[in-house]
């Protein structure tokens, strides 16, 4: 994704704020310092295509453009794609950027896109499928020339062009596909993008070097260092010490006391969503007992015990309390207003009585025993949410014990179906991707439910998607797409339960920090202090 781009009409804003305060501007022969930034993206694998995970996508896109970019309001803009129409309902026509290089000196042609598109839909096999949802549909790639790519669907899809804002274009090597565990072994990653990798060191940092060959003009930092720093608070210490530039998802509570001592924060609302997700499917779960503590039948199948404890949780305390204010209460997917929402689903105010007699209703007057599990430091106020739902929960006799892991011991125990109900969180290109991802129909041929670990299934709301997914971008895609959430929204698969606001801090050495709704933490948006 071509996030300098994406971010110059922000810079220049910023540039003319800055004149303000600040006298003399880095000329072009001026070579900017080591940017140190603290993440709590802990890179996964250096395959651009292997996971499709926040940490992977924001720090690999230093190195891997998209054809496509969003902007901060979500709109697409042209990256390596100059432009891009539909020639029918089941053909699209791309046409590359000229004079694009990737990092071995190689030209960017329209036979990478192809074989980018070929080793996602026919070589991959990654867990949870990866992008492969992004190119199922489509039935051929080809390139009539070096700066076209003519693709053919099985079927229309409207929103093709978002969907390739998503996937990073990879060079095409001598023969074959490169493997996940030839990339993650050594073999540099080879891109389009501002930063050429140097190293990188699994869980513990990754270096990166200017591109001075970029095709968008010369980045501002002439060397990136990301240190993966889990805990919020040694990523708040190593900033307002000076250990490091930027430190990414500050938790709410420190923001006064970063102000206090010289830090800036910048934030936005994310295009995401937290939410309490029910497995749906078994018999039985683990952790979930009557008060004896003996194994019960799975309460979460009855849709009256889940709109019980959507109306047992507090979204409120989430929010004014944990969030300290950075944050929405939820109701769907994505904050309202944003096309696709419904106008019509806002967040409740909790209703205990009301929760108790549906509980009682459904068999459960005495309530039951769970464990609610979740990540711990994945998320703002993870840890604390598990707690404050907890005390909600216990108001109408069920008694929930919070259980955070750090997210790769979750991430690997919720695949494994050890969890029952868990606290977890999404974030996409758009409302119809979350959907899509989040609460259709597990069907891997399909690409649909990826991340729908609760194995929730629900045919009126599979058509209403699939419908809305037909329908061209636009405000009668939007409508279907609102129609779809009210549908599955007051079935209560999950809970949503807010939306939080992404905040950064940055030091003295940072002129502006430009936030993106998607919460990348790059280089890219990092604009240097003049002097």
């Amino acid at each position: 994704m071509q996030i300098e781009s994406r971010f110059r009409s922000h810079w220049l804003a910023a540039l003319l704020l800055s004149l303000t305060f600040w006298s003399g501007l880095p000329g072009p022969g001026h070579a900017q310092e080591e940017l140190r930034i603290a993440t709590s993206y802990k890179l996964m694998t250096l395959d651009p295509h292997y996971a499709n995970l926040n940490e992977n996508t924001s720090l690999l896109s230093h190195v891997y453009e998209r054809l496509v970019y969003q902007d901060d309001r979500l709109d697409l803009k042209p990256g390596l794609a100059v432009s891009w129409r539909a020639v029918s309902d089941r053909q699209w026509e791309f046409k590359l950027r000229e004079n694009v290089r990737f990092h071995d000196g190689s030209p960017l042609t329209a036979d990478d896109v192809v074989y980018t598109i070929e080793r996602i839909r026919d070589f991959l096999k990654s867990p949870s499928g990866g992008f492969r949802s992004y190119v199922t549909g489509i039935e051929s790639v080809s390139a009539p020339d070096p700066l076209t790519v003519l693709i053919e669907t099985d079927g229309a899809v409207p929103n093709l062009p978002l969907f390739f804002s998503s996937i990073f274009v990879m060079n095409r090597p001598a023969k074959g596909f490169e493997t996940t565990e030839d990339l993650n072994a050594g073999h540099p990653p080879n891109g389009t993008g501002p930063y050429r990798f140097e190293s990188w060191s699994s869980g513990e940092s990754l270096r990166l070097a200017r591109n001075d060959d970029y095709w968008d003009g010369k980045p501002a930092w002439s060397k990136v260092t990301f240190r993966v720093i889990e805990n919020p608070a040694a990523r708040v210490a190593a900033l307002s010490t000076g250990e490091v530039d930027v430190a990414d998802a500050i938790p709410a509570r420190d923001v006064a006391s970063l102000k206090e001592r010289g830090a800036r924060v910048a934030s936005v609302g994310a295009a995401r969503v937290n939410f309490v997700q029910f497995d749906v499917a078994r018999d039985t779960l683990p952790g979930v007992t009557d008060k004896s503590g003996e194994p019960i039948a799975n309460p979460f199948k009855n849709p009256l015990v889940r709109r019980a404890l959507t109306l047992a949780t507090d979204r409120g305390i989430l929010v004014d309390k944990i969030l300290a204010g950075y944050g929405t209460a939820a109701a769907q997917v994505f904050p309202n207003g944003l096309p696709g929402t419904s106008a019509k689903l806002l967040p409740e105010a909790p209703n205990y009585d009301e929760a108790k007699m549906l509980l009682a209703k459904a068999g459960f007057p005495d309530g039951f025993n769970l464990v609610l599990a979740g990540p711990a430091s994945r998320y703002p106020g993870d840890a604390e949410s598990l707690q404050a739902v907890a005390q909600s929960w216990a108001r109408i006799g069920v008694n929930a014990q919070p259980a955070a892991a750090p997210f790769s011991v979750f991430n690997t125990k919720r695949a494994a179906g050890d969890y029952g109900v868990w606290y977890g969180g999404t974030s996409g290109e758009a409302v119809d991707i979350i959907l899509h991802t989040l609460l259709a129909s597990p069907d891997p041929e399909r690409g649909t439910g990826a991340l729908n670990f609760g194995k929730y299934r629900n045919e009126a709301f599979d058509a209403m998607l699939a419908r809305a997914e037909s329908i061209a971008v636009g405000p009668e895609r939007n409508a279907a797409l609102a129609q779809a959430t009210e549908l599955v929204m007051a079935d209560q698969p999950i809970i949503p339960l807010y939306h939080f606001h992404h905040i950064v801090g940055y030091g003295s050495r940072i002129g502006s920090y430009v936030l993106h709704p998607r919460g990348w933490t790059t280089a890219m948006q990092t604009l240097p202090a003049m002097e």
